[in-house]
């Protein structure tokens, strides 16, 4: 009976044993990438709603991972798929609440434009936004604008609201002690002042106005009226649908499942959607896109810092390592540096410097700018052979700020106490529970005027410029990217087809030759997280290791360093 009962048991957990690793293999087949599945009468639905971003390493196959970031690589990628592939009719861009900068806009903008010319209609669709400034100058790029009957759409135009806290850090006993160069070096006038500055206020307006024409301009022409006429829409900002059609702000009003049924696609109205983030599993080699000579693609995002990369973060030892792989891969000719950083860390930057300047005695080396490439940013992108930026792109800021926040009158106010033990004269300069003395406020000027001159040498060796030319255009001041090309800071204007363009020329092949882009960070699929394999990127992120990105973040800034950040306003 016992061995009955043995067997029984032996037998039973055997059979579990051998269930577990099928469901195993089928587990790890479901997760594996595959061929995606695409109808052949489909249209490609690109629903804009969440942070666009430069570059997303999500996975395109991990649906229970919450649809927040919009990856603008992968989008331009899909569009241009989109534009060879027979089974693709039409694209429809379906417009949510949108986070991004006006420089990515741009580029996706482009990208809408560049997709027109397969034939294939491209629709734009709206149920409401009452704030769609930048939303509608990329929904005027399509075929067709199309909103819901009952919509809000608001164009109106751009507006900035700046708070100022130095009147409620005096109240509670906070003093924010900053020394910067120079005066349009504004990162932290927040903290420092209780309204703007006449640079600062003069920056911030050039900028805006600069932004806005450009945005005038392109959808009056779009929408076939004048300047003025669109001015007036602008003024008048908000408009319900049947108002946004007679003003010729929209074509058409409709609800989702009416939308082909307009302007003779009443042929595409049996299609079925495939969405952007599936359609990225399509590769792009079965159109004759992304093939030939390989050019790697390295994104640097993020606030530089010394060391490795964490949340938020652009590590100059993880950057140098990619940037490094690159430069020994002989089957990569050339290295493009996708740039979207508010600067950072004065060291950190020059390190990317120093290794990007190495790598492009090797290969060539153009750097892409995109919503940010300011201060550190704009440091490290000295280090290419050219400089290609969006019209839109904040660039510049060539200056330096250093500074620490002190408690000692909070402290004061709430009766806390602190005893010290000091070795060494300025031991304590940054630390929290007093004010800097005289002295050591000299010594901090003295050290980020060092700083701001080796910056200087820089940018004037790199632009041709001489130094005193560049101290102008210099002082902490941020500049668009068509502000910046006409005073000779970047070389071209424009996104990422203009950089692989300007590549090509550096290789010496012609503007039609295709190439094969090889992207860092890489991606990581389910598959490799399950059997443990790491890569430079962390994709899967828990709250966890969010908080710990963070807490570094905040530990970072509240340490001693000398930064060359942009003002944290302006993104």
């Amino acid at each position: 009976m016992k061995k009955k009962i043995l067997w029984f048991f032996l037998a039973f957990f055997i059979l579990v044993f051998i269930g577990a690793v099928l469901l195993s293999v089928i587990f790890l087949y479901k997760l594996s990438p595959r061929e995606t599945a695409v109808s052949s009468r489909s249209y490609l639905e690109i629903r804009l709603e969440g942070r666009l971003e430069d570059y997303s390493p999500l996975i395109p196959f991990l649906s229970f991972y919450p649809e927040r970031t919009i990856s603008l690589y992968d989008t331009w990628m899909n569009l241009r798929k989109a534009s060879r592939d027979s089974r693709i009719k039409a694209v429809l861009l379906r417009f949510g609440q949108l986070e991004s900068d006006w420089a990515k806009i741009e580029e996706l903008r482009q990208a809408v434009l560049e997709f027109r010319n397969s034939g294939k209609p491209v629709v734009a669709y709206f149920e409401e936004s009452p704030d769609a400034d930048k939303e509608y100058y990329l929904a005027t790029a399509c075929d067709k604008i199309i909103l819901h009957p009952l919509g809000w759409l608001g164009v109106n135009g751009l507006a900035s609201y700046v708070p100022f806290f130095k009147g409620m850090l005096d109240k509670i006993g906070i003093k924010a002690e900053f020394e910067h160069i120079e005066e349009y070096k504004t990162a932290y006038n927040q903290f420092t002042e209780k309204s703007f500055t006449p640079a600062h206020r003069e920056m911030l307006q050039s900028i805006y106005e600069d932004i806005f024409n450009r945005y005038l301009d392109q959808i009056a022409i779009a929408r076939k009226k004048t300047p003025e006429e669109m001015r007036g829409l602008l003024d008048r900002g908000y408009f319900q649908g049947k108002e946004a059609l007679e003003a010729g702000l929209v074509d058409a009003l409709a609800y989702e499942d009416e939308l082909f049924r307009h302007f003779n696609l009443e042929q595409y109205q049996e299609l079925v959607s495939i969405s952007n983030k599936k359609y990225a599993g399509v590769k792009p080699e079965l159109f004759g896109l992304n093939i030939g000579k390989k050019i790697a693609l390295i994104f640097a995002s993020g606030t530089i810092i010394t060391g490795d990369g964490q949340q938020f973060l652009l590590g100059s030892a993880t950057f140098s390592r990619w940037l490094r792989e690159a430069s020994k891969d002989k089957s990569i000719e050339a290295i493009i540096v996708r740039v979207d950083s508010p600067g950072g860390s004065a060291v950190g930057s020059d390190v990317i410097w120093h290794e990007l300047v190495k790598a492009r005695s090797e290969k060539p080396v153009v750097i892409s700018m995109s919503g940010l490439a300011g201060s550190g940013g704009y440091w490290l992108s000295l280090g290419g052979h050219r400089i290609i930026a969006q019209p839109q792109t904040l660039t510049g800021s060539i200056g330096v700020i250093a500074g620490k926040f002190s408690f000692q009158g909070l402290m004061e106010k709430l009766g806390l106490t602190t005893d010290k033990i000091v070795i060494g004269k300025n031991a304590d300069s940054f630390s929290l529970y007093r004010e800097f003395r005289p002295e050591e406020k000299k010594i901090l000027k003295e050290q980020i005027s060092y700083i701001y001159q080796q910056f200087l040498e820089r940018v004037a060796t790199s632009r041709n410029l001489t130094v005193e030319e560049v101290n102008r255009l210099g002082r902490g001041r941020v500049w668009t990217g068509n502000q910046a090309q006409k005073l000779n800071l970047v070389d071209e204007l424009g996104g990422l087809p203009q950089a692989i363009e300007a590549a090509r020329r550096l290789l010496g092949l012609p503007s039609e030759a295709e190439v094969r882009l090889v992207v860092w960070p890489k991606k990581r699929s389910v598959l490799d997280v399950i059997l443990g394999r790491k890569t430079e990127s962390d994709l899967i992120t828990n709250f966890s290791t969010a908080l710990a990105g963070f807490k570094k973040y905040l530990d970072i800034f509240s340490s001693p360093g000398l930064w060359t950040l942009m003002p944290f306003w302006l993104y």
